[in-house]
């Protein structure tokens, strides 16, 4: 592995990105990850709830939770393999694009599937398809935009969620009687927006590398883990999206099943007036925390100061079950979960390893929020299902941000 600038994941072997952004780059980055979230947020949280529970009623959580997260093992898997691969090709826009064409036939095949074994393995497709989409975009950040810039390029990509949550959301409120409809929209977003990526944009083609043998490829990736700063990114990131989702992929079930929502109120119509107000906040900390971050070359601070803040949130809705404290829930999380995906993107690609496997080491990274999905789901299970109800799973939660805001204290490299 060749040496690595402190703090910067440049390479001396590697090629530097350019002074700036390409023209247009960020906007971009905006659309292609607007477009992943949407179906994220959309098909998980709330199209596949819908179709879960009309196949079993009665064991909807159980079952949701075990579909969650097997495809969660897949997306774990593919993520750094992908990335891997698109490494190796020197290429990232062809992996983008494939990823996103691919989008429309497994959303096409999720649609016509109805038994829970079925909508597992479906789901398990698509989780793959847009993980090779993920690790390709996630990479354009490290390699072409310059660490003086890494903020707003993270605020262009931690907008995508904002954006893609209130897209998904209300998507899938529009499309909750007519979910089959609903996935081919997602996938022709995700479609439309590759095709729009790599149509307008130019990417330097970077040397290939050469093939290795399994087990070294399989040491290349748990060699990135041995590094001190990205190990505790790493740990950071499980620990905060491990509680996030512990509650963020059951919203519809816990609008449905705890909170007191008023007269005449649907879930469904929770969802598209939460994910909304949701949004707005994490665009308002989103564009602050990367702007801040890169004026005051603080990323630590803003880093822990963000995921206390997400902790607190949590704490909101245990405490009360009412529909104006789930109100205030969402108003704090996103300020708290936007400024952190902002923030800590930009860090990330600070303490990676070396340039020249970025692409590699991002799908490591990104096992950091794929890995807790396929745990989140069971231990949310467990949780409400011991507890019966809703509350101890946000005390959990609460403090698994609260840990996550701790393990950035130790990283050396980045203020």
């Amino acid at each position: 592995m060749a040496l690595t600038s402190p703090g910067t994941g440049t390479s001396e072997a590697a090629p530097t990105p350019r002074s700036a952004p390409a023209r247009g780059l960020l906007p971009l980055l905006l659309v292609g990850n607007t477009a992943m979230y949407g179906l994220y947020i959309g098909v998980a949280g709330v199209l596949l709830a819908l179709q879960v529970e009309s196949v079993d009623p009665a064991n909807k959580v159980s079952n949701f939770g075990l579909i969650a997260g097997v495809s969660a093992i897949f997306a774990t898997v593919f993520n750094p393999v992908a990335g891997a691969l698109s490494d190796r090709t020197g290429r990232r826009n062809p992996w983008i694009l494939g990823g996103g064409l691919l989008a429309v036939p497994a959303m096409l095949l999720l649609g016509a599937v109805d038994t829970i074994a079925l909508i597992t393995l479906a789901w398990c497709l698509g989780q793959a398809v847009m993980n090779v989409y993920q690790a390709a975009i996630t990479s354009v950040v490290p390699d072409r935009v310059p660490v003086a810039a890494r903020g707003k390029a993270s605020a262009a990509v931690g907008l995508g969620l904002p954006f893609g949550s209130t897209l998904g959301a209300l998507l899938g409120a529009a499309f909750s009687d007519h979910y089959r409809t609903g996935y081919l929209v997602f996938g022709a977003i995700v479609a439309a927006a590759a095709v729009l990526f790599t149509a307008c944009t130019r990417e330097e083609r970077r040397p290939a590398k050469a093939p290795l043998p399994v087990r070294a490829q399989l040491a290349a990736f748990a060699g990135a883990l041995r590094d001190h700063d990205f190990r505790w990114a790493f740990i950071g990131r499980a620990l905060l999206v491990l509680g996030y989702f512990s509650v963020s992929a059951y919203q519809l079930y816990i609008l449905q099943d705890h909170t007191r929502l008023p007269a005449g109120m649907e879930p469904e119509a929770a969802v598209a007036i939460l994910m909304p107000l949701t949004s707005v906040t994490m665009v308002v900390s989103t564009v602050l925390g990367g702007y801040l971050s890169d004026r005051f070359d603080r990323r630590k601070l803003f880093v822990g100061a963000s995921a206390l803040l997400s902790a607190l949130a949590l704490a909101i809705p245990a405490v009360s079950a009412s529909w104006p404290a789930m109100l205030v829930f969402s108003v704090v999380n996103g300020l708290g979960f936007g400024c952190y995906m902002a923030v800590d993107t930009a860090l990330v690609t600070m303490v990676l390893p070396a340039a020249e496997d970025a692409a590699r080491d991002m799908g490591v990274l990104n096992i950091a929020n794929a890995g807790p999905q396929i745990v989140a789901p069971f231990i949310a299970s467990a949780i409400v299902s011991v507890s019966g109800g809703y509350t101890a799973l946000f005390i959990v939660a609460a403090l698994l941000s609260v840990a996550g805001a701790l393990a950035v204290r130790p990283i050396r490299s980045v203020r």
